[in-house]
């Protein structure tokens, strides 16, 4: 190989890193300015891991929550507003205390029936929680949704 190829490939190598810097900063800056900040995992998991930072924005039919880490273009998982059942609320412990405060409660989520959709527990803050609380409640409830007439 010549030396002007290895120059190209440095040069592309260097350019995919900026882009990549620049995706994970915007991600970064986007994800803390328009979301709620969360913790969130997906179950079943071991007693303190899988939780991931990230942030939560409620939508009118959806809650969508973007991981912070992640390098991915949109929401990391989105949940239907209607589909989203609360089943359980506990405290964090052993080690959860480490990532989270000792006044945030953990939220146990069911997706659909049965918690077919998946099942999730969010780590948040009391004054988090009691706006995901709110939202939840203020969903139209199913028999008040305009019925389409028959063809």
């Amino acid at each position: 190989m010549g030396l002007a190829l290895w120059v190209w490939i440095i040069i592309g190598v260097v350019v995919a890193g900026f882009f990549v810097a620049a995706g994970v900063v915007y991600r970064l800056v986007e994800v803390r300015r328009a979301g709620t900040p969360v913790l969130l995992r997906s179950l079943p998991a071991d007693a303190d891991e899988g939780w991931r930072h990230g942030s939560v924005q409620y939508g009118d039919d959806n809650l969508t929550y973007y991981r912070l880490s992640s390098l991915r273009p949109g929401p990391t998982v989105s949940m239907s507003r209607r589909r989203i059942e609360i089943v359980g609320r506990r405290r964090p412990v052993g080690t959860e205390l480490e990532i989270m405060d000792d006044d945030f409660g953990i939220v146990e989520l069911a997706i659909g029936r049965s918690g077919r959709g998946g099942r999730y527990e969010l780590g948040m803050s009391p004054a988090v929680s009691t706006a995901f609380q709110s939202w939840i409640e203020a969903r139209a409830p199913q028999r008040s949704r305009r019925r389409r007439p028959a063809a």
